[in-house]
């Protein structure tokens, strides 16, 4: 990733910030394959902040791991706010975390539609006993990894403005 540098300086900001309040995170990740988790786990003294990551490529997994309701799937598909927020909240659910973020999106360079073109991606971002956040991103067609890259960067930064919230 070109961009290795500046996701090691947020992924160190994230822990920092997360060690310092306490707070734990789990990550569920699509299209981003566990980057996140990875960017996250790369940092010395991360074990007190990461949780876990849930790695839910498939459908299958969302539902499985995550509780994901397959009718949001069926609805809305894999690629949507329903199903990232659902994911985040899963993501919570089934760990020990008091913030997550889920991704899920289009990183290409096939896969696209007009609705839902190679770029989109999803995010939710859950805290506990404060809610859930969502952001739509609609990088374009930029290649897989610069799309997957730009995903690892705004997941760090919701997981940042989350820890944030007092």
């Amino acid at each position: 990733m070109e961009q290795s540098g500046t996701i090691n300086k947020a992924a160190q900001t994230v822990i920092d910030h997360c060690l310092d309040r306490a707070l734990k995170v789990a990550t569920a990740e699509s299209c981003t394959g566990g980057l996140v988790a990875g960017a996250l786990t790369s940092i010395s003294g991360s074990s007190g902040a990461v949780d876990r990551g849930f790695v839910t490529y498939s459908n299958e997994a969302k539902a499985e791991m995550l509780g994901v309701d397959p009718a949001l799937i069926t609805l809305y598909g894999a690629v949507s706010e329903p199903v990232a927020r659902a994911m985040a909240e899963g993501a919570l659910a089934h760990s020990r975390a008091d913030i997550s973020v889920a991704i899920t999106g289009i990183a290409g360079p096939g896969g696209g539609s007009d609705t839902k073109p190679v770029g989109l991606v999803h995010f939710a971002s859950a805290r506990k006993g404060r809610g859930t956040h969502h952001l739509e991103r609609r990088y374009g067609d930029l290649g897989r990894e610069n799309v997957r890259a730009e995903a690892v960067l705004d997941a760090l930064s919701l997981i940042l403005d989350r820890a944030k919230e007092d």
